[in-house]
């Protein structure tokens, strides 16, 4: 090529040709490149032989320990160690598994779950023999029985009532009352007794549901002497008369207290 080379001279050529001048005559060889490595990476611009400091591993060049996720997506892990590449699969239990999981690495089908003669799918809820106050769920080869939670109760303990057929208890409606108790004097009267409680014009009754109706009495009877009795509401006409602070019995006589000389009689009309 119009260059003079000396005897024993080695240079490269175009196309990775190693030549050599020998004895005035120029001898080529084609390279032969040793690659101690799996997965090398191309020359590198100006060489011949590929690499080992990295990897290309599925057309993807990867640096030297880089570790990466393979692409058939079962969780296996590779790493790229002196332009090979190792990849380990995780060891996977065999048969059944306790539950599906979408980022498990590992397929598996849950576990069936075999109870008192039935076979039930993994999630399944079922009630214990019919009883709608139990219920049970199959996971993974087991069962979990609970009883149905009941709500809280707003009324005390002695009137809870259970019914046929029934998980929760109820509230049951308190007796009818007994009578009517009174919270000022501590008495209590029966259902239908009638007394006053204090004023002779009013009367209270004790009502069947426990509640207390009271009523004033209007007193119609008038007379121009009345007789107030104590403890009676009306003044009573027909017991005497009242004169001057005084009381007399019907057809009494008595002298009047302005004139001597007058004789007064009480005359009930």
């Amino acid at each position: 090529r119009g260059i003079p080379q000396e005897p024993g001279a080695r240079w490269m050529e175009p196309g990775c040709q190693s030549c050599t001048c020998q004895g005035g005559r120029v001898l080529c060889d084609a390279v032969s490149c040793s690659v101690p490595c799996s997965h090398p990476l191309p020359a590198p611009a100006g060489g011949c032989c590929p690499t080992c400091t990295g990897c290309l591993h599925e057309g993807v060049a990867r640096a030297e320990g880089d570790v990466f996720s393979s692409s058939d997506g079962n969780c296996t892990i590779c790493v790229c160690l002196a332009g090979n590449v190792s990849c380990l699969s995780p060891e996977c239990p065999p048969g059944s598994c306790p539950s599906p999981s979408p980022a498990d690495c590992c397929s598996c089908t849950p576990e069936k779950c075999n109870f008192r003669g039935h076979t039930y799918a993994h999630g399944a809820r079922f009630s214990l023999d019919g009883d709608d106050c139990t219920t049970c769920v199959c996971q993974g080869g087991e069962v979990e029985c609970s009883f149905t939670p009941c709500p809280m109760l707003d009324c005390p303990q002695q009137q809870w009532h259970l019914g046929p057929g029934q998980c929760c208890s109820t509230c049951r409606d308190p007796p009818a009352p007994a009578g009517c108790f009174l919270d000022d004097n501590g008495v209590e009267f029966p259902v239908g007794q009638i007394w006053s409680p204090g004023d002779p014009c009013e009367l209270c009754i004790c009502q069947a549901d426990g509640s207390v109706s009271c009523q004033r009495t209007d007193c119609v009877e008038t007379c121009p002497y009345p007789i107030r009795i104590p403890g009676q509401c009306c003044p009573d006409c027909s017991a005497g008369c009242t004169y001057m602070g005084r009381i007399f019995s019907n057809n009494e006589t008595f002298p009047s207290a302005l004139d001597p000389c007058l004789s007064c009689i009480c005359l009930v009309r």
